[in-house]
């Protein structure tokens, strides 16, 4: 038994002996090595038992002694041919280390479901936040301000607030951060009685930016129905009597001119919130405290050690489609009369598509957790990383994210950050996309426009393009460790 513990210990010996070398293998052949180097351990000490029974068996004899003596060529031979496929393959993913394509998708078979599950669960550390049930609350309580702001705004001119809709990462299911998850919600707004919108293309935006202002435009009222509802004509009535008789337009409220204020909004939305809350079934065991914010409504939620952060976002819809104006932060220095185009509900549409599509052991979102947590602290912001991971769904079929593939599916997304990278270019995912589904809706000039360059910045600039592709490499090697060694 001895001899063959030690040339199994050879041969392991030799596996990771195999493993350093950088030049030749790259990280996911170094991760199969290593999968392949702990199955064959397991075999090793499968026989070790095996030769342990059969020993005992036979130790009483000099029978037991010919017989094992008799397998020692056996042995030899075995080993030998182990040693030799091991080399076989060395030589082999040394041949096919510089071709592109390396390996196919059938290679993922050869990882066992096992070595994946060991990966998964015993390697990568993943979030213990419970995102869906933290969105379904946070619905909850959108949902109960919604029927408060119906009631507190029915007879004023303030813009009537729609249903809110959970955006951003969290609503999409991943998050890159799991002690200060923000639960992003989106509120629509439509005009008050009187008044209309319209939206107004700001030509002297940023370049890949879309800004808009909204115009507020008063509407005459002097029909038989409006005045059953016992409403004056803001455009028709003299302004003593509108005074005397009637609240004050949104342009007197929450307006800059003709133009609907977001900070202005935004304040607005901050006294509402706070004055309805003591109303709602949740205020009577949570605490509620507000956070300083001057283009939405944040907040902060807690019941003992349970915390929610929710940011409540507020814009106008660009006609029947899913793009709106939004009251998101933008560039510094945004004028308060500017409202940022936002995809964030058209977004959040595709990933509810592809989890209506996926198999139940689809790993998309683990893919898309794993390089928005990576990349933390090395420049490439999440969104980059949510850009590729969508534009990879939207090519590579559903079918093709189960477990199996999921070291496929991480070399796919590096592989893809790399060529865009040296192509300085990435192409925004909803402006321009013809293969969008069905049930996202793009207003005419979204759906028809050249998508804009989210890298145009390194193209301009060589020294930032330098550092884009050194932070790659930080990437790739934080890749490579947790994979290899777990964090």
């Amino acid at each position: 038994m001895d001899a063959i513990t030690f040339f199994f210990m050879l041969l392991e010996s030799l596996i990771q002996y195999l493993q350093p070398v950088g030049d030749v293998l790259d990280e996911e052949k170094h991760l199969r090595m290593e999968l392949r180097a702990k199955r064959l351990e397991r075999k090793r000490i499968r026989l070790e038992r095996e030769v342990e029974q059969l020993t005992l068996k036979q130790s009483g004899g000099v029978w037991g002694e010919v017989l094992w003596f008799a397998l020692k060529p056996w042995q030899v031979w075995a080993v030998a041919g182990l040693l030799a496929l091991v080399l076989g393959l060395y030589f082999f993913w040394r041949k096919r280390s510089d071709e592109a394509d390396n390996s196919s998708e059938e290679d993922e078979d050869h990882v066992s479901d096992n070595d994946l599950r060991w990966l998964l669960d015993e390697r990568i550390q993943w979030p213990v936040q419970d995102l869906q049930r933290g969105c379904e609350w946070t619905l909850d309580l959108m949902d109960n301000y919604t029927i408060y702001f119906g009631h507190v705004l029915s007879n004023s001119f303030y813009p009537v607030l729609q249903r809110a809709i959970g955006v951003g990462s969290a609503f999409e299911g991943w998050s890159p951060r799991e002690q200060d998850v923000v639960y992003s919600v989106f509120i629509p707004m439509t005009p008050p009685r009187g008044h209309s919108f319209h939206l107004e293309l700001d030509s002297a935006g940023q370049g890949h930016v879309r800004n808009f202002r909204v115009r507020v435009q008063l509407e005459c009222t002097c029909s038989r129905e409006q005045q059953a509802e016992d409403m004056l004509c803001f455009l028709h009535h003299p302004e003593e009597e509108l005074r005397s008789n009637q609240d004050p337009s949104l342009l007197d409220t929450l307006c800059t001119g003709s133009y609907l204020d977001v900070q202005k909004t935004a304040l607005w939305f901050h006294q509402l919130v706070r004055a309805i809350w003591p109303a709602l079934p949740q205020s009577h065991n949570w605490h509620l405290t507000l956070l300083p914010s001057t283009r939405s409504c944040r907040l902060k939620v807690t019941y003992g050690t349970e915390i929610f952060q929710i940011e409540m976002l507020f814009g106008v819809r660009r006609g029947d489609s899913d793009i709106f104006v939004s009251s998101q932060p933008g560039y510094a220095g945004t004028p308060s009369t500017l409202w940022l185009e936002t995809y964030d509900v058209a977004e959040i549409k595709f990933f509810q598509h592809i989890a209506r599509q996926a198999p139940d052991d689809s790993l998309h979102l683990k893919c898309l957790q794993l390089f928005s947590y990576l990349q933390l602290g090395i420049g490439f912001s999440t969104y980059t990383m949510k850009t590729i991971v969508m534009h990879l769904l939207n090519t590579v079929p559903v079918s093709r994210w189960r477990r199996r593939y999921f070291l496929r599916r991480l070399g796919d997304i590096s592989e893809n950050l790399r060529c865009c990278l040296e192509e300085k270019c990435l192409n925004h995912f909803i402006i321009g996309n013809k293969r969008l589904p069905q049930e996202i809706s793009l207003p005419l000039d979204i759906a028809s426009s050249e998508p804009p360059n989210l890298f145009h910045h390194l193209a301009s600039c060589p020294v930032a393009h330098s550092q884009a592709m050194n932070e790659y490499q930080d990437l790739q090697r934080r890749l490579a460790s947790v994979l290899l060694h777990g964090h």
